[in-house]
């Protein structure tokens, strides 16, 4: 009798995934679990063919030979290049090149690199990417700068011109690897490839080196670069320098730069996104007859702003447009004037006595106060009741 499909045997199609066969084989192992059908002499058949199915499934490397062969990958059949045979014969040679091919379609990248890429048989990889980060003030924020920075990273070696040999000679072809970058190994059926111990897999191997880089192509260089930075940038706001990063190995492009604003604190203006606050203390006379105050602005300008009399701690005014520009173009953000009312100090005798003759006039005039006491006293008229 012949065995089933192993996606058969589980419910599943070909091509399932890790997540699908374990949950298969899991709802399966339960049903047909000898001690759940004591009266059914084909359960265990069907619990080994089930503990069969998924043993085989569930490791990548037995599931990628049996989605390639089928039962023929590991029962010895016929019909795989010239007979395979698990222990040797006439045919393990064809079938491991073959399953070499879909282990490494499969694992590549675990195995240390694409299939026959540029930085296994040329050896070129591209450069590690930067970070820098800048500090701003919010005055360039506003208006936007160039900025002059110095870079600590690697640089293309000029004395070999980033071959890493003397003289800027091109590298040999590595003799253990034939330039490919890696060696093959056989392991029972499987053919595993690992990445080439004589030149980490570049594929190329310098006799000479560089005296300059001693073989390494890149060199260490601060660099003088200039940024532009424009206005409306934030905290956060990255700035990206396309092949300012790293030196790239063997010929291979640079990484990228990247700056990361932050915008330090001002001492004046807080900012909100878009929009400036700032917290402006108000005479407290002002603040009761009315008048004007003078506000700064994030440009360096004055505005003058009128207070209506009688106006309280926390009252904001709003400045439409006197805000921060928006990173890309469009309306500025708006300015919000906080007013704080200031209690005088240090009063003279005369100020002092005006004040008590405007406290005996005996009018109400704190209408904040008036509302508050009324709540106390119904506070406490409620608790004594």
């Amino acid at each position: 009798m012949s065995k089933r499909d192993f996606y058969e045997v589980l419910g599943l199609s070909k091509g399932a995934s890790e997540e699908e066969i374990k949950k298969a084989y899991r709802k399966k192992a339960k049903e047909y679990h000898p001690d759940r059908n004591p009266d059914d002499a084909s359960a265990e058949g069907k619990f080994k063919e089930v503990n069969e199915a998924y043993d085989h499934l569930k490791d990548p490397q037995k599931k990628a030979a049996y989605d390639q062969f089928g039962h023929a990958a590991f029962d010895g059949s016929a019909g795989m290049g010239g007979g395979f045979r698990p222990g040797g014969g006439p045919g393990q040679g064809d079938f491991g090149s073959a399953f070499s091919d879909v282990f490494e379609d499969l694992f590549g990248d675990f195995m240390g690199g694409q299939r026959g890429g540029a930085r296994r048989r040329g050896g070129a990889a591209r450069g590690s990417d930067l970070r820098y980060n800048l500090r701003v003030t919010l005055e360039d924020a506003f208006k936007g700068k160039t900025e002059t920075i110095q870079v600590p990273g690697s640089v293309q070696c000029e004395a070999c011109s980033g071959t890493g040999a003397e003289g800027g000679a091109q590298p040999a072809a590595c003799p253990t690897c034939s330039g490919l970058g890696k060696v093959r190994a056989q392991q029972g059926f499987f053919t595993i490839e690992r990445t080439c111990p004589t030149c980490a897999g570049r594929g190329s191997v310098v006799k000479n080196p560089c005296k300059v880089c001693n073989g390494a192509t890149r060199v260490q260089k601060d660099r003088r670069l200039n940024v532009n930075i424009p206005a409306g940038v934030e905290t956060g706001t990255r700035i990206r320098l396309a092949g300012e990063g790293e030196a790239g190995v063997m010929g291979g492009p640079s990484g990228d730069l990247y700056i990361f604003i932050e915008v330090a604190p001002h001492p004046i203006f807080e900012r909100e996104g878009p929009d400036l606050h700032c917290r402006i203390p108000v005479p407290m006379t002002t603040a009761a007859l009315g008048g004007e105050i003078e506000a700064p602005l994030i440009d360096g300008g004055r505005s003058r702003v009128k207070v209506p009399s009688g106006v309280q701690s926390g009252k904001q005014l709003r400045l439409r447009e006197k805000g921060m520009p928006t990173l890309r173009g469009g309306r500025r953000g708006d300015l919000y004037l906080e007013l704080a009312v200031e209690t005088p100090v240090n009063l003279t005798a005369k100020q002092k006595e005006l004040l008590k003759e405007f406290e005996a006039a005996g009018k109400d005039n704190s209408p904040g106060t008036t509302d508050f006491f009324s709540k106390v006293k119904s506070f406490w008229d409620g608790m004594t009741g």
